[in-house]
């Protein structure tokens, strides 16, 4: 019994070196194989595909758009070109349009108007108000520069709170950066809403009436 297992001992050690050198014999066999036959290993765009092209990938130039001065239809002054700045940077950075000058030729131009800054309490004492908040109701309408037709329309609103301190200079500096806040956001929403009408080609159909407010 001794020697049978110290015979199948020694036939185990001279079996084991074998099995990894065939294991990658076995490997490269198969790789060299599907070489062989047309299959190809490869990532393309965004993730790993067997013998793929590449990923298609429109070539059109971005639409070049117009934001022109909104009109100011609040009460608060100044506004309009403040506002419009902000859509402008918005626009150009995440809008997937060219934002060009007036004076430029464009496929799209974008008008609107601030149509309300309210300025709600949000909490209070007897006596005085703690906290506020600044409301701001934008409408904006894109046309087709070469139709004249009115292709996509939203109003969208835009909020910021601010407290409110004894200081009343103070809150007046307070109650600006929020006015500037809720504007910034206006913009933000407008630039990402237009994103993707523009990505599913919604922007060829008219719109008739504004679309609901944004809350």
């Amino acid at each position: 019994m001794l020697g049978a297992e110290f015979t199948a001992n020694r036939n185990h050690e001279r079996r084991g070196p074998f099995f990894p050198i065939l294991s990658t014999l076995v490997s490269a066999l198969i790789v060299s194989t599907l070489a062989a036959c047309g299959y190809q290993f490869r990532v393309d765009g965004a993730g790993p595909t067997i013998g793929g092209a590449p990923v298609s990938t429109s070539q059109e130039p971005p639409p070049r758009l117009i934001i022109r001065t909104l009109v100011n239809g609040s009460f608060e002054p100044n506004l309009e070109t403040r506002y419009t700045n902000y859509l402008r940077d918005e626009f150009s950075a995440g809008s997937g349009a060219q934002v060009v000058p007036e004076s430029e030729v464009a496929d799209l131009v974008l008008t609107g108007q601030i149509l309300s800054v309210i300025m709600p309490t949000l909490s209070f004492t007897r006596a005085q108000t703690l906290e506020s908040r600044t409301e701001v109701v934008v409408l904006v309408r894109v046309e087709d520069a070469r139709l004249r037709k009115v292709v996509w329309s939203q109003v969208v609103k835009g909020a910021s709170e601010f407290f409110i301190t004894t200081d009343l200079q103070f809150n007046r500096v307070l109650q600006n950066r929020a006015i500037e806040q809720a504007g910034r956001f206006v913009a933000a929403d407008l630039a990402a809403r237009f994103l993707l009408q523009l990505e599913t080609g919604a922007l060829t159909k008219q719109v008739a009436v504004p679309a609901p407010v944004s809350h």
